[in-house]
C-alpha cells in the first residue's frame, strides 16, 4: 500500500470510527435480545481488551505476556470482538457491512504501524517474537516458555483501558435508547 495512503488512513481511523459510530446508530434495529446477544460478545472483548491492557508496560519492554503469548495484537482482537457485539446489538446488515468496511480497511494499516514500531523499539526481542507469536489470529496453545508477567491492575489503570468499557457501555446506552425511540 502506498505509504501516503497508509499514513492518510491512519490519520482519520479515528474519525471515521467516530462517523462511523453515529451511521450505526442511524442505521441500528436493535431489540432486547439483541442487545443482550451483542452485549454478551462485547464483553468478550472487553475482558480480551482488559486482560491485555492489565500486562501492557507501553515503550518500556515488549509485552510476551498474558494474551500476548497467543498474539500480538489482543488489544485489536478485543476490538474486533467488540465490534461484532455491535454488529449483533445492532441486527443491521447495513451495519454490519459498515463494520466490515471499517476494520478491513483501517486494521490492516493500524496493525502494520504497530508492527513496524516495535520492530524499531524492540528490533532484537519483537524478531524473536514475531517468529513465534501470530500477527492477529491467535495461536490455540500457550507456547513454551512464553512470557510470565502478570496481570496488574495498576498497569490496567495506568493505560486507562476503562475508557474502552466507558465508551462500550455508552454505546449500548445509545443503542437502547435506539430500541426505544425509533425513527
Amino acid at each position: 500500500m502506498p505509504e501516503k495512503l497508509t499514513e492518510t488512513l491512519y490519520r482519520w481511523r479515528v474519525r471515521a470510527g467516530t462517523l462511523s459510530l453515529f451511521v450505526i446508530l442511524a442505521f441500528a434495529r436493535p431489540s432486547v435480545k439483541s442487545l443482550v446477544a451483542g452485549g454478551l460478545v462485547a464483553l468478550a472483548g472487553l475482558a480480551v481488551r482488559a486482560w491485555a491492557a492489565g500486562h501492557l508496560r507501553k515503550e518500556k519492554e515488549l509485552t510476551i505476556s498474558g494474551p500476548y503469548q497467543y498474539t500480538r495484537n489482543p488489544l485489536y482482537l478485543g476490538n474486533l470482538i467488540i465490534g461484532a457485539g455491535v454488529g449483533i446489538a445492532a441486527s443491521s446488515l447495513p451495519v454490519a457491512g459498515i463494520l466490515v468496511v471499517y476494520f478491513l480497511l483501517f486494521y490492516p494499516v493500524i496493525i502494520m504501524k504497530e508492527k513496524d514500531r516495535m520492530s524499531r523499539l524492540f528490533p532484537d526481542a519483537y524478531r524473536s517474537y514475531r517468529a513465534f507469536v501470530p500477527l492477529f489470529i491467535p495461536r490455540i496453545r500457550k507456547p513454551a516458555g512464553g512470557g510470565n508477567g502478570a496481570f496488574h491492575w495498576s498497569i490496567y489503570r495506568k493505560n486507562r483501558e476503562i475508557r474502552a468499557a466507558a465508551g462500550t457501555a455508552a454505546f449500548w446506552l445509545l443503542l437502547a435508547i435506539r430500541m426505544l425511540v425509533p425513527v
